[in-house]
């Protein structure tokens, strides 16, 4: 019986053509895996499979996941990220063609508050520290896998002496929208992803200028989300990210009072938002 494995054009052009023929011949695929996206089992005989290249600077690792979860793609993702997910990825996908594996340790996760808001700021070192809170946001009677982002300071362009806050300015140049209604889905917002990997989130990525995609936003340590964030995130396959300015929402430890807090945001006329495709193409 043949896998129903796809070998996307740009995973064989990193892996090379022999590599990609051994894959869809089945010598170097597993018969079962864990999905890279959703954390589920998944059998290549069975369900069509995707292949996911993650690339760091050094290192690459081949996983697994659902054709209806990522689509076969490459990721560029840190060496410090990549290393997290090594072990689970050997674990959970026995004789799964691991290209390299980095030196470092895995990353541990971070703990999620109850209620099931997750909140994680990024490194510290810098001007304005960008926090991120996970939770699901009702668009109607739907829940929507949600970022809400909010640096802890005014954060300006480029070379700006003002102190004045631009952030929401410098987004909506981007492509991001002022938010009128939280019940609402924003529009996708092209060449934007949220990259989740082994149940957590790593990084949202914004379109590179060479082509591609590059980080924007990478967490220091990749941060668990629930499981119905991230079952919302993967039924959907897209992520609604909002932002606001420093001091608007704060790390709300409930989706409750999220959302209350978001509210009063959207009637002060400070959030805009894009809906981010999951992991990205």
């Amino acid at each position: 019986m043949p896998r129903m494995l796809d070998v996307s054009d740009e995973v064989r052009s990193e892996i090379g053509d022999d590599e990609a023929d051994r894959l869809l011949g089945g010598d170097r695929a597993p018969d079962s895996y864990e999905c890279t996206s959703c954390r589920t089992p998944g059998d290549t005989y069975v369900e069509p499979t995707s292949t996911v290249l993650f690339v760091g600077d050094e290192t690459a690792v081949l996983a697994f996941a659902h054709a209806r979860c990522i689509p076969s793609q490459v990721v560029p993702v840190s060496e410090e990220q990549l290393a997290g997910a090594v072990r689970s990825i050997s674990q959970s996908q026995t004789g799964a063609p691991d290209l390299a594996v980095p030196a470092a340790a895995p990353a541990s996760p971070a703990p999620a508050p109850a209620g099931g808001a997750v909140t994680q700021p990024t490194a510290p070192g810098q001007a304005a520290i960008l926090g991120i809170t996970c939770g699901l946001v009702l668009h109607g009677k739907v829940g929507h896998a949600s970022l809400v982002v909010e640096p802890t300071g005014p954060v300006g362009r480029p070379g700006s002496t003002s102190g004045e806050d631009e952030f929401l300015d410098l987004l909506q140049d981007a492509g991001f929208q002022p938010v009128n209604d939280l019940d609402e889905t924003p529009e996708q917002l092209p060449g934007w992803s949220v990259l989740v990997a082994m149940g957590k989130l790593h990084a949202i990525l914004q379109p590179a200028a060479a082509g591609g995609s590059t980080g924007w936003w990478q967490a220091h340590q990749p941060l668990q989300v629930t499981d119905a964030w991230r079952m919302a995130a993967s039924q959907l396959s897209e992520v609604t990210m909002y932002a606001v300015p420093a001091g608007m929402v704060g790390r709300q430890p409930r989706e409750d009072l999220l959302r209350q807090a978001l509210e009063r945001a959207v009637a002060l006329g400070q959030v805009v938002a894009a809906s981010l495709p999951l992991a990205g193409t």
